[in-house]
């Protein structure tokens, strides 16, 4: 499905392809062009990131343009790329604590 379809009014752009690192994942930061609300703006995030997004939107059913706009909405101050990194992050740790209610409790003892 191409998210850029969904909604008229936010697009995500294309990502620049990389070369594969020694652990042969791709690791470096590609800037994303968006449309939020009408107006365009950038996101500078890795691939796993944005990878872990459009799986969130899948698993959800939600357009990956609404979604973007419901992590713009509830940033704050916040730089869009770091909130989109965190939005990816506690949703994935939400989803082990439920699977496994031991699981932040393990991960916060170092």
């Amino acid at each position: 499905m191409d998210d850029t379809m969904t909604r008229p009014d936010v697009t995500a752009g294309n990502k620049r392809s990389r070369t594969e690192g020694p652990l042969g994942r791709k690791s470096a930061i590609v800037k994303r062009s968006i449309e939020l609300h009408g107006h365009k703006t950038s996101v500078s995030l890795e691939d796993q990131f944005w990878d872990g997004l459009r799986d969130i939107a899948e698993r959800t059913r939600t357009p990956l343009p609404m979604l973007l706009q419901t992590i713009d909405a509830q940033r704050g101050y916040a730089n869009l790329s770091s909130a989109i990194r965190v939005y990816v992050l506690e949703h994935h740790r939400a989803a082990a604590a439920k699977a496994d209610p031991h699981y932040l409790a393990r991960a916060t003892q170092v």
